[in-house]
């Protein structure tokens, strides 16, 4: 009997389903438009759909994984629970004060996200922890019992944020507040900065722990609707859900650490593109999402996406860092581009076709939904220029209104800039090609990476339309279309292992340091990060634990992560640490010094459970047997200068291993469509994966 998994990826515009047979690898694929009210409704939909479409029972299905912004959306949407703040005495304003920074130097107008947690509902505690983890101070338990039922009985809070000066060292007062509340008010969601992020930096740590308190009973009624929903339809397998990591962890680990969840999403997909550079013997990667909504861009290192401990959510300016609220947690380090098939598109006051950050969404939609939608949109221009099948969109299950779309380009942009159709649709098309391929200019050179080396991995809906033109103005070369392109965060999901990672903050200077009390440090994180692993069933000679520091030197300001090597003895770790670090600062600054003390700020773990066994022997299921792969023919535009091109519309499901196309073409599958150029070629490999290989000529970087 077959074992089934599936794979759910909720995005702004559209959900995304895949159904994978665990014993064959074979693959299915479905899309349905989200619902923004209650996504869980879409995903309900979907899931039976899915399984009824295929003929599988749902008590087959071994395992659910889980991506959503649902964190994000309430964070930016202020749709999270009141939320109360206990605090050390004194330091009730730190969510205002904040770092007292400016974002933009010359802007005199300067606006900041209100804090979570309003003044009016933060209380103040005596009780005192010094920076080495002496308590100076005790805790009252009686003023701690008056301050909560006070928020409680008054306020009516729902969830309560606990962050105490020093607790990242010392989280005693912090773990009897926790007692005390569970015991008192056991209706609380609770959260505390110790258990969250134990993280130096009171500002960050606080928002942090906010953050999580404010979208946990959100959260937590989510996964357990859906759990009781999914167990009601017969579901007796686990219920996964995807981190900001590049991980999953149970629903239990979820609702403890919902802020986990804030790039849950879209990590999926920079996950998958790991996995299809090591099939493909690619490690340096530009991992290239694109779909109703957003476009996200990652760079993959050595078959690794790159990771951070820090994210911005709700910024005020989108593209300005520092204007929004501060997370401190592990995170795949991505760029986001307002940029996707909903991206609505106007005049701007200077004469100009702007096209985004504002999206149509799944609801009303792009014009040629026909659901209400009168904006002029990506996807709008896109099926004027000849891209899409209007017959075909989303394997037929939606049929497109190709006059709407038409007189929504023409009223909102032709007509008041003097253009005609075609060029007004081909420079709504050309303004996001040049957005993304800024944003992947201004990511890579911040992390000081030259993208001209590597391959990018186009997908999502809208990804494999506009790949081709984008790697065009990087000046790269191949371009590699997966199987299931307009799904492939979904996939990504499926290939994710369990993960969980582990920061604790303790300042010491690195020659103080003795092997023991170096693997002493260690410990604590280890066990922490090992926990939810193990409670979900696996073993810990089958996890991979990862060590890293963030290392100073002494006076420093800033940190610079240094992976610690996989030695059986602590000291020979210990040993090479100034040399590692020396040669990371180097990499970095271009110097380095020999004789200034070192110091360690942060202990960092990141264990990692076994990866699941289709991970690298998934494979398209329903694919035609014939090789007629030409379908028709479609008269597509490619330039704004040139008239429509009739050009060969393919079934990628009919193509087989070794087939070459030669531009311009149009390969079609059901949820997304792959643009190939005049001057490109396409070849299918062994996996049947599509990779273009780009012609001479064309934009620059």
């Amino acid at each position: 009997m077959s074992v089934y998994r599936v794979g759910v990826d909720i995005g702004g515009t559209f959900t995304d389903f895949v159904l994978v047979d665990e014993r064959s690898g074979a693959m299915h694929f479905a899309k349905q438009l989200t619902t923004p009210r209650d996504p869980s409704v879409a995903v309900l939909a979907g899931v039976r759909d899915l399984l009824a479409a295929h003929a599988v029972p749902i008590s087959q299905v071994e395992s659910i994984v889980h991506g959503t912004t649902l964190a994000t959306n309430a964070v930016i949407e202020r749709r999270g629970a009141v939320t109360g703040l206990l605090t050390t005495r004194g330091f009730g304003d730190v969510l205002d004060l904040a770092r007292e920074r400016r974002y933009d130097l010359f802007d005199l107008r300067l606006t900041f996200p209100a804090p979570l947690v309003p003044r009016s509902l933060r209380r103040e505690v005596g009780e005192r922890v010094r920076y080495d983890g002496e308590i100076v101070q005790p805790l009252d338990p009686a003023e701690v019992e008056r301050a909560v039922g006070e928020l409680v009985s008054a306020h009516r809070i729902e969830s309560l944020a606990v962050c105490l000066v020093h607790s990242y060292i010392n989280p005693t007062n912090e773990d009897r507040i926790r007692a005390l509340v569970e015991e008192r008010f056991p209706q609380l969601s609770l959260s505390t900065s110790s258990e969250v992020f134990p993280f130096v930096g009171e500002y960050e740590r606080f928002t942090t722990t906010t953050i999580n308190a404010y979208v946990q009973p959100m959260i937590d009624r989510y996964l357990s609707r859906l759990g009781h929903e999914l167990a009601r339809e017969g579901f007796g397998g686990s219920l996964h859900v995807m981190t900001s990591a590049g991980g999953t962890m149970t629903l239990d680990t979820a609702r403890r650490f919902p802020v986990r969840l804030l790039e849950s999403g879209p990590v999926a997909g920079a996950s998958m593109s790991a996995t299809i550079g090591r099939q493909l013997s690619a490690p340096d990667l530009l991992s290239f999402d694109m779909g109703g909504t957003t476009a996200k861009g990652c760079i993959i290192l050595g078959y690794e996406p790159r990771k951070k401990y820090e994210f911005e959510v709700a910024r005020v300016h989108e593209f300005k860092p520092g204007s929004g609220l501060p997370v401190r947690g592990p995170f795949i380090d991505m760029v986001e581009i307002g940029a996707g098939g909903g991206s609505i598109a106007e005049v701007d006051s200077r004469g100009l076709i702007r096209v985004g950050p504002r999206s149509a969404g799944a609801d009303p939609g792009p014009a040629c939904y026909a659901r209400g939608g009168r904006h002029a949109t990506l996807t709008d221009a896109n099926l004027v220029l000849g891209y899409l099948d209007p017959e075909f969109f989303n394997g037929g299950q939606m049929k497109l209104d190709v006059q709407a779309a038409r007189d929504a380009i023409q009223e909102r942009i032709a007509q008041p800039l003097g253009l005609g159709l075609a060029a007004a649709a081909w420079g709504i098309h050309e303004i996001i090609n040049e957005d993304v391929a800024r944003a992947f200019r201004v990511h890579a050179a911040e992390r000081g990476v030259d993208y001209r080396r590597c391959s990018m991995v186009a997908f999502g809906g809208s990804g494999p339309i506009h790949a081709l033109r984008v790697a065009r103005k990087l000046r790269i070369p191949r371009v590699v279309f997966p199987v299931g392109a307009g799904v492939m965060s979904a996939v990504g999901l499926l290939v994710s292992p369990l993960s969980f990672d582990a920061v604790r903050s303790h300042r010491v200077m690195l020659d103080e340091l003795q092997a023991e009390t170096f693997a002493g440090h260690f410990r604590a994180p280890v066990e922490e990060a090992v926990g939810p692993l193990e409670a979900a069933g696996i073993a810990r000679p089958l996890m991979r634990i990862e060590r890293r520091l963030d290392m100073r030197y002494e006076g420093q300001g800033f940190e610079i992560e240094v992976p610690v090597p996989d030695e059986e003895h602590s000291a020979g770790s210990l040993a090479r640490l100034p040399a590692l670090f020396g040669a990371r600062y180097a990499e970095l600054f271009a110097v380095s010094s020999n004789s200034q003390p070192l110091e360690i700020v942060n202990w960092k773990v990141a264990v990692t459970g076994p990866r699941p066994a289709m991970a690298d022997a998934y494979r398209l299921a329903g694919g035609r047997a014939s090789g007629h792969a030409q379908k028709s023919t479609r008269s597509a535009c490619f330039d704004a200068g040139s008239p429509y091109t009739d050009c060969t519309v393919y079934d990628r499901y009919a193509l087989r291993p070794g087939d070459e196309i030669h531009g311009p073409a149009l390969i079609e599958e059901r949820e997304s469509t792959c643009v190939i150029g005049p001057r490109d070629r396409v070849r299918v490999d062994e996996r049947l994966n599509l990779t273009a290989e780009l012609g001479p000529g064309g934009d620059a970087a």
